[in-house]
């Protein structure tokens, strides 16, 4: 019986699987977004988020914990150093994980996992755009609101 056992273990083996998190989480931090299957995301964003959250306070055992998961001093550097000042006042959730539909060998769902503060077309996206109030008029309400428009314009023009 499986009871308490929560953790997909991803078809391996107890060191590969720490070996693949470990390098998963690595090149999620360098390059801040990966493809990935879902199932391997799933379990990545369980095993980087603690690492993060860790990160924000830049301490030597803070620092040493996060050497010990992550094997990799470069990896380290840039979490305690560009990440953590960018998710600061983040109170969690640092991934996203997005699907991208199915591989062609196997038929596994895949996706991107990506930092959240690192995406750049959705953080434009949600600095330009202004929200507006919207009211669900007819068709009869968008013909006056259009007709009154082209009436100013040429009051306008004959006033200068």
């Amino acid at each position: 019986m499986r009871h308490n056992k929560k953790f997909n273990h991803l078809g391996r083996k107890t060191a590969h699987r720490s070996a693949m998190l470990a390098n998963m989480a690595t090149s999620l931090l360098k390059h801040k977004k990966i493809t990935t299957t879902l199932a391997k995301a799933k379990e990545l964003r369980k095993y980087v988020e603690p690492i993060i959250t860790r990160a924000k306070e830049d301490t030597t055992h803070s620092r040493r914990l996060a050497f010990a998961e992550l094997r990799d001093k470069e990896a380290v550097t840039l979490l305690f150093g560009e990440i953590a000042q960018r998710v600061g006042d983040r109170p969690g959730g640092y991934t996203r994980i997005l699907k991208t539909g199915f591989r062609l060998g196997d038929a596994a769902q895949m996706c991107f996992i990506e930092l959240v503060d690192y995406n750049e077309n959705l953080l434009k996206d949600a600095a330009g755009k202004k929200k507006t109030k919207t009211r669900r008029a007819g068709k009869k309400a968008a013909a006056k609101a259009e007709e009154a428009v082209v009436e100013e314009a040429p009051a306008a023009e004959s006033a200068e």
